[in-house]
């Protein structure tokens, strides 16, 4: 790993921080914050590749748990990965993973429509995966409910999706290399 590979994992841990800044509106149902950061999780993934862009989001999730209070609304510590929202928060490092890798694999085809099926796949669908299983299994929050305690956060995330593709697409064009080896 470089100079720079580190730098860039810490700039997108950086931006992930940032982007906890934007006020969180927690929905009753679930009582899960709607929360600008899961842009932090697809702009890495986009952008930095599978590799640098899981550790981007291993990183951030370390600092929250020694107590750095990163994520939205002022929150941080160990106490949120025992929370309601803990098992979106394990998804993070893994959909960051995942957009990278797909977005790698895609690279010399990869153009708007993959883009924003990628983020759709790692940034909607696995997160919400890995956040409702959690809300079932740790919170005993009935599946019923916790699908339906999620619909709230489609529109918000389709924004998050179509704003990570369209800058993964607008960096392709200033470059001739596939992300794991340019960025």
């Amino acid at each position: 790993m470089t100079t720079r590979d580190l730098v860039l994992i810490a700039l997108f841990a950086a931006i992930t921080a940032v982007l906890g800044l934007f006020p969180a509106l927690t929905l009753p149902i679930t009582g899960v914050p709607v929360t600008a950061q899961t842009l932090g999780v697809m702009l890495a993934g986009s952008i930095l590749g599978a590799r640098r862009g899981g550790l981007a989001l291993v990183v951030f999730l370390v600092l929250v748990a020694v107590g750095l209070p990163l994520l939205a609304g002022g929150r941080g510590g160990a106490a949120v990965f025992s929370g309601v929202t803990a098992g979106f928060l394990f998804s993070w490092p893994v959909a960051a993973f995942v957009i990278g890798w797909l977005t790698e694999k895609t690279w010399d085809r990869y153009a708007l429509l993959h883009a924003v099926t990628i983020n759709v796949f790692g940034g909607i669908l696995i997160i919400y995966a890995g956040g409702i299983a959690w809300m079932v299994a740790v919170a005993g929050i009935p599946l019923d409910k916790a699908l339906y305690g999620s619909l709230p956060f489609i529109p918000g995330d389709a924004l998050k999706v179509i704003a990570a593709a369209t800058a993964a697409v607008a960096l392709k064009r200033y470059q001739q290399h596939p992300l794991g080896q340019t960025v």
